[in-house]
């Protein structure tokens, strides 16, 4: 276990705990998606994937918020794709 596994979600947060079935630490979702890491937190940010705490405390997201980011991933055409990552662009902007 890294000391990334270990992170939590500041206390400012309102973030859901969730059982541990329905919870996957960041890296996990990030294995699951085949994306670097450091792409979770944008996902997050932009609303893409949801925030959850499992029983311990520990940083992550729900399960059911990366099978539908890979769902979307492998269905959506370039466009939609563009269109995601220039709507992403300005909201963070």
């Amino acid at each position: 276990m890294t000391l990334r596994d270990e992170r939590r979600y500041p206390k400012l947060l309102r973030v859901p705990q969730v059982t541990d079935d329905a919870w996957l630490s960041q890296p996990e979702a990030a294995r699951q998606l085949g994306i670097a890491l450091f792409r979770i937190g944008a996902l997050i940010a932009s609303g893409h994937l949801a925030p959850a705490e499992n029983a311990a405390g520990k940083a992550g997201v729900t399960i059911t918020s990366v099978q539908a980011e890979k769902t979307w991933r492998s269905s959506a055409t370039y466009r939609a794709k563009a269109l995601r990552l220039l709507k992403d662009t300005i909201g963070f902007l």
